[in-house]
């Protein structure tokens, strides 16, 4: 095609000057582990200040203590009785959940909420256990260990569990690799979690209807089987009451959710419904009619648990699956919770130093009867709606716990099992947001397809096979949009030099002899073999379209590399491939606005000499002008060969 002869850009696109090897890895790497350069502010001081930085960074309460008010610990106060409140009936009814003693529920909300008020940097977040992880425990666990025939091997591995659990979140976060939890979309999230509330909303009508034994399996067959063989042991007492509970828990909340001051009446309801059902049982003797009770409830703090961790059990390896699945929900919902919150009031929470904070809290309350905790979402809205002003409300809590272990456990001796079901079944309502399905559908389809097929993952299969559809289906997502990037045909808006997709530009009008594509992501081997086909096939359906129009054909291809950041040795070679399979068409390959490591390849692999630089320009505007001049040169030299060939003849 030539050369652009006298038109050449006054301002050609620069090779930028080349890093040494290491120092660009060291960029690179900085940029994945340290994206928020959270050394800057070590720089330029002394050693002591460094230290005491560096201490600040890891226990955050040591940079906000000095500064922390009396009117601060008496909304903090509230708060924290508030959630007291809800985190005692809470902690029974998610242990009995994870098929482990009630008790461990009320250590568990002891013990981690004081080490995450020194570790973790959520102002709103309140600790404790949640409902998806204790049926992921039960149900992985429950498999390798029988809970009511080995009790004391099961809560060995449950221990053992939360243990790996803390260790893989406290690596996470010291290793900076917090962002693979984000491999976990907002979908999948959604669809995991309606799934898994679903399924212990089902799994509760053994608690609801007095039943006594009950399947071990997760899919909603298996519990809606085993709930219809057993009609004939359905206890109406019990159903009476649970009924009539989750009557009072469901109305509560929806008073509060009419009104945000009513928010108190929701957050006592489940304590509420704790105190009447004991009153009810003790006064009636229901327990004597069928009403299962939680019997007795050891008095005193968490005892030591350090010896139980059963590192040479032969069910060691589940343990270990258990501890990263549960700790990879744990982390996704506690820190998905803590951001949600934070946004409110305007400040940020560091992913990696929460990581940090849930992993120690767990590997702590493993050596101190606790199971997995994280930041429940009803917990952490009660204690923001409550006023809370610092992780103080979770020391409050604590504190609350602390003295209904030592005082107060007999009073839940008739507590009937069947409040505790109405407890997990209006907490769990709480998690099917339909509403975000919902907007899902209107937003992106795919998503909301991604959203229904964790959802019934987890109904139809099981916990685990939901968690691995969820998984699979959201890497395919980011492969898929990955190895099958978008390229779009380019066009000029009417009376301007601006370029832009003709799909979204219905006014942009392709230009006579030219053909404008853009590619909108990096070019690399994932990727390099498609964007060859679909920029060939681009050609063809150009050529064909002009062709059986009538109009001029096509001359030059542009190819807008505004979008793509990087590019590897695969990329390289197809573009040199596409340049070789252009030119024998009879056509030009032009650039337009290569980004810095793309121009540096091309220097380095001497693609530039190849193409030419006279045919890299810095905008698609000037490479369209260049391309209009070469095609009005040509035109005008055709024009005088023929008048020459005219005048010879004649």
């Amino acid at each position: 095609m030539g050369s652009t002869g006298e038109y050449e850009s006054q301002r050609r696109v620069p090779v930028p000057p080349s890093k040494p090897f290491l120092k660009s890895l060291q960029a690179r790497l900085k940029e994945t582990f340290f994206p928020d350069d959270p050394f800057r502010q070590f720089k330029n001081l002394p050693i002591s200040n460094k230290f005491l930085l560096g201490l600040q960074y890891f226990v955050p309460i040591i940079e906000w203590a000095p500064r922390y008010t009396f009117d601060f610990f008496k909304a903090d106060l509230i708060a924290g009785i508030t959630v007291a409140s809800l985190a005692v009936p809470q902690g029974i009814s998610y242990a009995s959940l994870a098929s482990i003693p009630p008790i461990l529920g009320l250590y568990s909300s002891f013990v981690p909420p004081l080490l995450y008020a020194m570790l973790g940097s959520s102002r709103d977040l309140a600790v404790g256990t949640v409902a998806v992880a204790s049926l992921l425990i039960s149900s992985m666990l429950g498999k390798e260990v029988s809970p009511t025939e080995n009790p004391k091997q099961y809560v060995q591995l449950v221990f053992t569990a939360t243990f790996f659990a803390g260790v893989f979140q406290a690596s996470l976060g010291i290793l900076r690799l917090g962002f693979i939890v984000d491999f976990l979309s907002h979908a999948t999230i959604v669809g995991f979690m309606g799934g898994a509330a679903t399924i212990v909303c089902f799994q509760q009508l053994k608690g609801i209807l007095g039943l006594v034994h009950f399947t071990h399996e997760t899919d909603l067959v298996s519990v809606m089987r085993s709930v219809f063989s057993q009609i004939h042991q359905w206890r109406w007492e019990s159903a009476v009451l649970g009924c009539c509970f989750l009557f009072f828990l469901l109305l509560t909340r929806y008073f509060s959710k009419r009104k945000a001051a009513f928010f108190w009446i929701n957050a006592m309801a489940p304590l509420t419904t704790v105190i009447l059902g004991s009153l009810l049982v003790y006064l009636t003797h229901a327990e004597k009619h069928g009403v299962q009770v939680i019997g007795h409830l050891k008095k005193g703090l968490n005892p030591p648990s350090a010896s139980d961790l059963a590192f040479g059990s032969p069910h060691l390896m589940a343990a270990i699956k258990t501890g990263i699945v549960i700790g990879i929900i744990g982390l996704a919902e506690g820190i998905a919770v803590g951001r949600t919150f934070a946004m409110f009031k305007n400040y940020h929470i560091d992913g990696n130093k929460e990581m940090i904070a849930f992993g120690m809290m767990n590997i702590a309350g493993s050596c101190t009867s606790c199971y997995l905790t994280a930041g429940p979402f009803s917990r952490t809205a009660v204690n923001f709606n409550a006023g809370s002003r610092s992780a103080v409300s979770n020391i409050v809590m604590a504190t609350a716990v602390m003295f209904t272990l030592l005082f107060l456990t007999p009073l839940f001796h008739y507590t009937p099992l069947v409040v505790l079901s109405s407890i997990i079944i209006a907490a769990m309502l709480g998690l099917l947001d339909y509403e975000a399905a919902i907007h899902l559908w209107k937003i992106d389809k795919f998503d909301f397809f991604i959203c229904l097929g964790a959802y019934l993952g987890v109904v139809l299969g099981s916990v685990e096979i939901g968690l691995i559809i969820s998984i699979t289906v959201s890497l395919l997502r980011i492969i898929l949009f990955v190895a099958r990037p978008r390229t779009m045909v380019l066009g000029n808006i009417p009376n301007s030099g601006i370029y832009r997709s003709m799909d979204q530009y219905q006014i942009a009008n392709s230009v006579p002899g030219i053909l404008i594509l853009q590619i909108d992501a990096p070019v690399f081997f994932a990727n390099a073999i498609y964007l060859r086909e679909r920029i060939s096939r681009w050609i063809y359906e150009e050529e064909d379209g002009l062709k059986s129009a009538g109009e001029a054909s096509l001359h030059y291809v542009i190819l807008d590399l505004s979008a793509v950041g990087s590019i590897d040795t695969s990329g390289i070679s197809m573009l040199e491939e596409l340049m070789k399979n252009v030119h024998r068409k009879g056509l030009q390959l032009v650039l337009a606005n290569p980004q810095s490591e793309v121009m540096k390849k091309l220097d380095k692999s001497k693609l530039i000499d190849k193409i030419g630089q006279g045919w890299i320009f810095l905008t698609v505007g000037e490479a369209v002008s260049a391309c209009n001049c070469m095609l009005h040169t040509c035109k005008s030299i055709h024009v005088a060969v023929d008048q020459n060939a005219e005048e010879n003849k004649v």
